[in-house]
Parts: structure tokens; C-alpha cells; sequence
């Protein structure tokens, strides 16, 4: 396969990506507008003039069952989007003959790919209500995104990307930022729940939780990665660059936010510090690299 046709190949599982993404959405629509209890007609013994009289009255009954045809129809989809994000990314590394990570399209791509496979390997045999739908309209709107606006052919590195840094340091920053983008759909939820009923605890926050504790050092080990690949390429591990700035500042938020979730009467505000640092993070990902000049302008859309 040459290098041109790995490219189409890649662009054409974006594509189908996209659509199947889309029914998936549909599908998750379609199964949340369907009834989710039924009524069942009872029948009761009620006195009347001494006597026992058989009454059929209309009761509520509600029903936990499992997933309907629908909303295994969609979640077969999701999976099934999923997988050919993930051939996209793949074939478009076999065109670029490296880490298809070298620019603001790939990263985006490749971003897609992980925050979709991260939701469905913690989802697997937990309940996760609605979030499932939510995550399927982020990936679709970041891979729209990436599509639409940030996409790039494939071409050389320039000289400063062509490093084994750019596996570690960047690898390290799509995975943890995949998880942030879980963690705030999940700290969405939790929020607009507590708001309706004054839970502190439910399984929106557990998954916040989980994911945030996985992302953070993640996210640190991306930061120091990206000073140790600074030192090699520009002779300084720090230098306040945009990118690196917003870059520590989104581990501000999150330190933060961990250090709340364990602070007496700061729990309840903890989540808006993960969201803080989720908007850091993608600022850093489109507001710096498409409107703040800086040394790594380089990344280019």
C-alpha cells in the first residue's frame, strides 16, 4: 500500500466514522424517547357496602430492565465508530510513516480515537445513564472539527517535531486529555444532578473521580516530558512559552481539584475546578495554536 493510498484510506474511515457516530446519536435518541416503565393493571379487593368487590384499577408499575433493542443497536454503533476512528488513526500513521500525531488535524483525530475508547473501557458493566449520548456528540463535534477546520495532508516533520519525544511527550498529553474530556462530561452530570437533588456522591462523581485520578499524573508526566524535549530542542527545560504556560495552568486547576474533593467544605465546589482545567486544556489545544504566536506555532493547523 502506498503512502497515498493509506491517506484516502484514512479520510475514507473518518468519513464512515462520522455517519456511523451519527446513527449512533440517533439511536441513543430513539431508545431515550421510548417509555421506561409500563403500567400494569392490578387487581384489588376493595370493600364496597360490606362486600369484597374485584376492581381493576391502572398502577404505576416501574421497571429496571435491561438495555432495550435500541440502545444496544446504538452502543454496537458507538463501538463500531469507535474502531474505525482507531483504523483512521492507524492507517494515517502507515501514510505518514510515523506517529500520526505531528499536527493539530492528527491530534485531533487521534484525540477522537481515545476519548471514545476510554469511555467504552470504563463504561464496560457500569451504569452510565445518559453520558453515553453525550460522549458520542463530543467525539463527533471534535473529529467534525478536526475535519472541517484542522485538516492537513500528510506531510514531513519539521525538523524540531522529529524526535522520540513527540511519541512519549505527545502520547502522554492525548491520553490524559482524553480522560479529562470523560472526566467533564461525567463532573457535568454529577453537577446538574446535585443541583436537582443535593447528592454529593452518585456514579457521575465516582467516574470523575476515577478518571481524574488516572489523568492527573498523566498529565504531569506530559508536562515534564515536554520540558525534558524543550532542554533537547531549544537548550531550556522552561520558558514560559504560550503553550507551556497554559499548559501548567491546566495542572493548576486540576491539583486543585483534587486537593478540594479532600478539603472541608470545598467538595461541593470541586468540580468546577475540573471544568476550569478542561477549559484550560482545550484552549491550549485550539486558542494557542491558532491565534497565540509562539515556539511551538510550529504544530500549525
Amino acid at each position: 500500500m502506498t503512502s497515498l493510498d493509506a491517506a484516502r484510506l484514512s479520510d475514507l474511515f473518518v468519513t464512515t466514522a462520522l455517519a456511523v457516530f451519527a446513527a449512533a446519536l440517533l439511536a441513543y435518541a430513539l431508545a431515550a424517547a421510548l417509555p421506561r416503565s409500563r403500567q400494569a393493571r392490578a387487581r384489588v379487593a376493595v370493600p364496597a357496602g360490606g362486600a369484597l368487590v374485584d376492581e381493576t384499577r391502572l398502577q404505576p408499575e416501574p421497571v429496571s430492565e435491561p438495555p432495550s433493542r435500541v440502545g444496544r443497536g446504538a452502543t454496537a454503533l458507538t463501538v463500531a465508530g469507535t474502531i474505525l476512528v482507531c483504523l483512521a488513526v492507524v492507517a494515517r500513521g502507515v501514510a505518514a510513516g510515523r506517529a500520526p500525531w505531528g499536527n493539530m488535524y492528527e491530534f485531533g483525530l487521534t484525540g477522537s480515537a481515545a476519548v471514545a475508547v476510554a469511555f467504552l473501557a470504563y463504561r464496560r458493566g457500569r451504569p452510565v445513564g445518559s453520558l453515553s449520548a453525550w460522549m458520542v456528540v463530543l467525539v463527533l463535534v471534535l473529529l467534525g472539527l478536526s475535519v472541517t477546520s484542522l485538516y492537513t495532508p500528510v506531510d514531513d516533520l519539521v525538523p524540531v517535531l522529529n524526535s522520540r519525544w513527540l511519541v512519549v511527550h505527545v502520547a502522554a498529553a492525548i491520553t490524559a486529555g482524553a480522560l479529562f474530556a470523560v472526566g467533564a462530561l461525567a463532573t457535568v452530570a454529577h453537577l446538574l444532578r446535585q443541583r436537582r437533588t443535593g447528592e454529593e456522591d452518585d456514579q457521575f462523581s465516582e467516574l470523575a473521580h476515577t478518571v481524574h485520578l488516572v489523568a492527573f499524573p498523566i498529565w504531569t508526566f506530559a508536562v515534564m516530558a515536554g520540558a525534558v524535549w524543550a532542554e533537547n530542542a531549544w537548550g531550556r527545560y522552561w520558558g514560559w512559552d504560550p503553550k507551556e504556560t497554559w499548559a501548567f495552568i491546566t495542572w493548576v486547576f486540576y491539583a486543585a481539584h483534587l486537593h478540594a474533593l479532600s478539603t472541608v467544605g470545598w467538595r461541593r465546589r470541586a468540580g468546577y475546578l475540573a471544568l476550569a482545567g478542561f477549559a484550560a486544556f482545550l484552549f491550549n489545544f485550539f486558542g494557542v495554536n491558532i491565534w497565540i504566536p509562539g515556539l511551538h506555532s510550529y504544530a500549525g493547523v
